[in-house]
Parts: structure tokens; sequence; C-alpha cells
């Protein structure tokens, strides 16, 4: 079914071979990665790469902050296609007026500085760039981990919000050339398998070992053809939760199709690897092979066939369960009580977002549910298109009236399911969604105040098989219906009706409009001589995600006001870190102020520290922080509060620590194996780092003043580092560099 190569491998018309004529190096240039990454790069050496995008695309959880940033550093017009959705904070009934004033800002932004602007429940973001932004060979750069257009031919990053303002003030994205793995596929999808199914797949068995971390994935091969545009976009925009870097397919008559329905054919662009292309690694992956998968909590890749789960459900849910109530003692977890009468049973489905509020995903789950009822059981369906073309499309065919007919609800165009901000299901509910994650809270419950529920991941092709049986968790391979693939007719009236489009027309004498929740960022100071950190979390865990470190929920409501979005970081995982925040910020602003406290005077007499030179901070051990949302929030909000530190043995993903880098955090590695039994409280004293950091050394000797008295050296490790981003967190965060520059 799927195959993992640890070697490299040429490809040529004759599929795959270990040897061919010409050399590895050679082979390297002939892989798609290759072409389009060096022709977007500006440094003239291809291993650095310093990329320039052709458009960009944010959505109303990040775009103020974003532009906040870029216009404090001196920014006065987008120089590129910038798209501003409203599809993550779309419920305005949610903090108050805050929501809604993010979108007037929106508006006014797209206005002044030549934006395009995209109102709410228009479109999600993914689906608008899909229709309107993406080109076979063009790149883009999206504030949204889930940005993936790669079977359309363009290769997309999901970044935090520094780097799209990077490129708003004409710098580039800086990256080491990366290693490209290929995903040879063959076979055809079996009836009732779907692009969930598929993406799951992948998933489950490349991400534990990390297989292809901050790698780019090239999809080619024989089974490429036989799948339609949408099973492509819907296997692809999962590739995030491999923690790849990137993502490209070879183009055929199905992505010309694509382009020319949406009015767009003269962005089509006939791309294949060239003979004899060589990559790092491969994977096999037929198709034919695929089962029906499950994904359960609480991550895509704790993933089954879901005829695996239904024969072991028992021993299944009780070991989420077990996890579940090592994470959040308060809560009283029961998802035993979901089996019994035969099979296991759902509260309910989700058909939604990026990746599954698709036309074929939801013409096909109508296919399924014709004729049939959800019931008037306990289990509820809702199903959001992904944009209103779309929602349009399904009207005029008449599958929404299949889906209404059978009891399903139809909701707007909205991400909220995703992230916790939209169907949160009862205590104890456990809910299948064809949504991009499954992590702790992203189904919106509040398990540190005793409430509980849980997400599964599966295809919308088996939740509708699911709904059909009302809610008896079902195999659409199990279900007797004849899918019929309709063409589909894309009306751009719509978006011409309703979408702001100034790209190339700023208006500059126009003010943008801010709401009282809409705030500056706080002054950051640049890195002194020596650092002095306390540990304010310990995290054990062996991944971090960026859901933990700064909630979704609710919190987004708070985004553009970085003080109050602060309050909630590490809530749900460790709610006594911004309390010990706090108390580590009050002794810096009395060391700021010159007047040292008597705790911190302390700690500087131990390590034999001068207060006029030593930075005062907090910091976050994990072992792998920052899996999961590309959100600048999961850094800033520690920075926000005195965080001037990150120490893990290796950051999940490379977008989280741009963002710590960014932000002026240190990021700090320790080498595998090296044995970290500090706590809460201890502290982590490093001499001359300032120096460090601007003779580019690598590793840096630290001492741990502990609290109970005892001390210990350790050796941190800073790798990687460009000259710029050496420069950044020398200068405190990128809004110190770029007002540096601009004075």
């Amino acid at each position: 079914m799927i195959t993992l190569h640890n070697n490299g491998v040429f490809l040529s018309e004759g599929g795959l071979h270990a040897s061919a004529p010409l050399s590895p190096e050679e082979g390297r240039k002939r892989t798609l990665a290759w072409s389009i990454l060096q022709a977007h790069s500006v440094s003239g050496d291809p291993e650095k790469l310093q990329v320039r995008f052709d458009a960009m695309a944010s959505h109303d959880i990040t775009y103020v902050g974003i532009i906040q940033q870029a216009r404090a550093s001196g920014m006065r017009e987008f120089p590129l296609p910038y798209a501003l959705t409203n599809c993550h904070n779309s419920l305005c009934a949610v903090g108050g007026t805050i929501n809604e004033d993010d979108h007037v800002f929106g508006l006014s932004a797209a206005r002044k500085y030549g934006g395009i602007y995209v109102p709410a429940n228009q479109s999600v973001i993914h689906s608008y760039a899909r229709e309107q932004l993406a080109g076979c060979g063009k790149m883009i750069l999206g504030s949204d981990s889930h940005t993936r257009y790669g079977a359309l031919g363009t290769m997309a990053v999901g970044e935090g919000g520094p780097e799209l303002a990077k490129q708003l003030l004409k710098n580039t994205w800086d990256v080491p050339y990366p290693q490209v793995v290929l995903v040879y596929l063959t076979g055809t999808p079996k009836r009732g398998v779907g692009p969930h199914d598929v993406a799951i797949t992948l998933v489950k068995a490349t991400f534990e070992s990390g297989f292809v971390n901050n790698c780019v994935l090239e999809f080619a091969g024989p089974g490429v053809a036989g799948l339609p545009i949408d099973f492509r976009n819907g296997i692809d925009v999962m590739t995030t939760e491999t923690t790849c870097l990137s993502s490209i397919w070879e183009t055929d008559e199905e992505t010309r199709g694509f382009y020319e329905a949406h009015g767009r054919g003269e962005e089509y662009k006939e791309l294949h690897p060239g003979e004899c292309a060589w990559y790092d690694k491969y994977i096999e992956l037929d198709l034919s092979q695929i089962e029906p998968m499950i994904a359960l909590p609480f991550h895509p890749s704790n993933a089954w066939t879901i005829r695996e789960f239904l024969e072991n459900a028992q021993d299944l849910l009780a070991t989420v369960e077990a996890d579940a109530q090592k994470r959040y003692p308060k809560a009283k977890v029961n998802l035993a009580q979901k089996v019994r009468d035969g099979g296991v049973w759902a509260d309910q489905g989700v058909i939604a977002g990026c990746a599954g509020g698709l036309f074929d995903n939801i013409t096909e789950a109508a296919d399924i549910l014709r004729g049939g009822s959800c019931g008037d059981g306990y289990f509820t369906l809702d199903v959001y298109p992904t944009s209103v073309p779309v929602s349009l499309e399904l009207t005029n065919i008449g599958a929404t009236a299949d889906l209404l007919q059978s009891g399903a609800v139809i909701k707007p165009s909205f991400c909220g399911p995703c992230f916790g901000a939209g169907d949160v299901p009862a205590h104890n509910g456990l809910s299948l969604r064809h949504t991009t994650r499954n992590f702790p809270n992203r189904e919106g419950s509040k398990p540190g105040e005793g409430q509980f529920a849980a997400v599964c991941l599966m295809d919308a092709r088996s939740i509708a098989a699911t709904a059909r049986n009302g809610g008896k968790i079902t195999p659409a391979t199990e279900i007797e219906y004849a899918p019929v693939r309709r063409p589909y007719h894309f009306d751009q009236g719509v978006y011409g009706k309703r979408v702001y489009n100034g790209y190339g027309r700023p208006r500059p004498e126009e003010e943008l409009i801010l709401g009282p929740n809409i705030t500056d960022w706080p002054k950051m100071q640049p890195l002194a001589e020596n650092l002095l950190v306390e540990l304010a979390a310990v995290l054990r865990d062996g991944v971090t995600t960026t859901d933990e470190l700064i909630p979704s929920g609710e919190t987004s409501s708070y985004r553009s006001n970085p003080l109050r979005l602060a309050e909630f970081t590490l809530s749900r995982r460790e709610p006594a870190y911004v309390g010990r925040t706090k108390e580590i910020a009050e002794c810096e602003a009395g060391r700021l102020a010159g007047n040292v406290p008597e705790r911190l005077k302390a700690l500087l007499d131990r390590c034999g520290a001068d207060a006029g030179k030593t930075q005062f901070g907090s910091c976050v051990f994990a072992n792998r922080p920052g899996d999961g949302s590309a959100r600048e929030q999961a850094a800033s909000c520690q920075k926000v509060l005195g965080g001037f530190a990150n120490i893990c043995y290796a950051f999940a993903t490379k977008r989280y620590r741009s963002n710590c880098i960014n932000w002026g955090i240190l990021p700090f590695t320790l080498d595998e194996g090296t044995d970290f039994p500090y706590e809460a409280g201890d502290c982590v004293f490093v001499p001359k780092l300032r120096e460090a950091i601007q003779e580019g050394r690598e590793d840096i000797p630290a001492k741990v003043l502990k609290a109970d008295g005892g001390e210990a050296e350790i050796t941190l490790h800073v790798r990687g580092l460009t000259a710029e981003a050496r420069e950044i967190i020398l200068d405190g965060c990128l809004m110190n560099y770029y007002a540096k520059r601009a004075n």
C-alpha cells in the first residue's frame, strides 16, 4: 500500500531506477522543485535560497498583525497580490465587535495599500487562492500552515506572519535548498475511498519518524492521471501534517481543466520532472490498496483503517481515554460508551474547509445520502462548502437539496470547525470530521474546565455513509451507491460582485480603520550582552503543538491585541505559565528602570553577572515544539510576556522556529539524548551571548542555576542562522530590525 525508501532514486519514463547515465547532482536539477525554487530565488547560490513569491494570502486571524508589523517597518503599499480572506473569525458575535472590527480594518488596508479583500463567508483562504491566485510554476506564501497548492502546479508555503511582512517589505524568504522526496503514485482508488483516506495513510507513514520533515514532496507516477483535481487538492492540502516544507505535482489535462473552468486557462503549463530526475528519498503509494481510514485523537497520524478500528474499538478508545485523562485530569472522559449495539456510534459529522468542503467531496456525499436519512437521534451532519461559487454550483446541480432532504445542514464557507470555533460537540461527544486536524481542543471543548470532546478525521464519503446509518461508523466501501462525477462550473460573477480587488491601485490618502481592540505591538528590547532566563514551563510531551502554545477557538478574537491574546499562552496546557512569566517580566522591568528586585539580584550574584548587561526573561522547554499551525502568535505571545528563549531537542517545523527568530526568541537546541532534568523555576545563564550570536558561534556554553541551589553546565546550540536572522535576534525582533534600518 505505502512503502518508504530512505535512499535516492532516479525517475524516468520507465519508472524508478537506482542508477542513470548522469549523477545525482545533475539529476536533482531535473525535478520540478528545483526548477521552481531556483526560478524564484534571487540569491545566486542554489544551495541558499532567497525566495520572492508571486502572491500571498492571509486570513482574519493573521492579517491584522502582519499589516501592523509591515506598516511599523515602513511599508507604503503591497508589492504583490495579497488576498485578505475572512474565514476564521467569521462568527462576529464572539468578542463583541472585535471580529468585525478586524474585517473593517482588512478592507481599509486593502484599499489603502492595494490588496484583495474577500468578505466573510465568501471563501475559505485556500479555496480562494486555488481559484484566483494559483498558477503553474508559481509560488505562493500564506500565513496558514495548510498553504498547499501543489496539485495545481504551484509551490506554496505556510509561514508565520513575520515572513509575510518581509515580502511586503520586498525582502526574501531564506531557506537552505531542501531535500526533495518523490511520492510515486500507482493504481486507482476504489469506490468509497476519498482523498482524506490517502492523505491520512501518508501522514501515518511519515509523521512520527520525521521522514519528510522540511522536505518538498513531489508527486508523480501513473497514478496521478486517474485522480480528479479535487482529489489531488484534498491529498495535497494534508501534506502539511507530514511536516514537509511544500509540495508540487506534475500537471496534465486534468489540471488544465481546472484553470479553464475558472476562466484562467493562461495559468496552465504542462509540468513534468525531467528524464532521470533524482530524488533524495522516495515513497511508493499504491492507490488501489488504500482503504477508508480513521485518525483517532490527538493527531492525524494516529490512524487505522476503519475496519481495524471497528474490530478493536474497545481497546483503541481506551487508549485515547487514558491519553486524554493524563492530559486533562479534570475531565471525566468516557468514550467506551460509543461502543454498543454491534457498532461504534458517533455524535456528529462535519465536512468542511480546505480539505473537506470541496465540490467532489460534497457531491459524492450527496450521492451516498440521496434518499436516505441522518436519523432523528443524537447524530448531526453539517456541511460547509469551501466557497460561495462551490455552494452555488452544488445548488444548481441539486446536491444541496439531496443533503438537506437527508437531514444534513448546509452552512456558509467557514474554517471554524477545523480549529474549534464551530460545531463544538457535547461533553464526551465523538465528532467525525473531514477537516485537517484533530489535535487537542480543535473541536472547541475546554477540558481544563472539565469539558471533553474528541475528533476523529474521516473522509467525507465515510462520514456520509455513517450519517446514512444514523451515526454508526461505517466505511463508504460498505455502502451501495453510484458516484457520479459532475463537471464543475465556476461563476466568476460571485466574486466580481463582492470581492474588492485593489492590487496595483493603492489609495494612500485613505486611513486605516482601527477598532478599539486593534493595538500596536509593545516595545521590544535588543539582546543584551548576557542572557538569564527562568524556565516558566517544562513540557515533556513528545511533540508540543502550536495549539497548545496558544490555543485556538475563542482566543482568535484577540489576535489583533497582543497583550490580551498573550493571557491565553499555554492556558490549556500549563495554566501557571502566564503568572510565572509576568513575575519574571516585572523583575526585568525593574532592572530596566534601574531598580533591580532582590530576587533578581540574588540570581545575578549566583552567576557573577552585571545587572546592566544581563537581560532577564522567561523560557519554555519542550522536547519538540511547534507542530501544527503557522500562527506566529505561538511565538509572539511568549515574547510579549517577556520570553527570550526556547530550549528543545529539535523544532517540529521550520515555520515555528522562524517565528521564534523573527520575534527575537533564541532558538536553543540540545544534542539528542542530553539529559534535561530541570523544572519550572530553574534558571539558565548564557554569558556573552550577544557576542556569540554576532560571531556566528553555534555551540554556546551555559550554566543551569537550580532553584534548590544546585548548578550544572550545559551546552546550547544555535545552528544554521543566516546573517539576517542573527541581526534580527540582536535587534530584538523583526520590527526592530526594519525600524533600525529605516532610521
